[in-house]
């Protein structure tokens, strides 16, 4: 038996969102609420907070997917230097979650720290 490992070769965004981490943060934790409770989380790598949205698995996607090239339909960011395992604030709190691990994750957020409208 033959082991092959193919990584992904692209990562297409077809929207990305930056907003500033408190007015995101207080979007997250309205919509978490009226969509019923529950603390929402959110991945953190390299300095930024972000959340992404895929397309369906049509037959389109998958055969993209199985070409190397992933499809994300937005991405919502905010610059976050330091990593903290959830924040706190009125009305409810977010967890987030260390992916800087991962290549990919690390590469969007530095692609994306890059481009950033509030670095400092």
């Amino acid at each position: 038996m033959e082991i092959t490992i193919d990584p992904w070769k692209e990562l297409v965004i077809h929207e990305v969102l930056e907003l500033k981490f408190e007015d995101w943060i207080i979007q997250v934790i309205a919509t978490a609420r009226s969509a019923g409770g529950g603390i929402p989380t959110i991945f953190w790598a390299g300095g930024i907070a972000f959340h992404f949205s895929t397309f369906p698995d049509t037959e389109t996607t998958v055969q993209e997917k199985l070409k190397g090239k992933i499809h994300y339909s937005s991405v919502t960011f905010a610059i976050k230097e330091k990593f903290e395992r959830q924040v706190i604030r009125e009305g409810g709190a977010v967890n987030f979650t260390d992916v800087s691990h991962n290549e990919i994750f690390s590469k969007l957020a530095a692609k994306l720290k890059t481009g950033s409208k509030f670095k400092s």
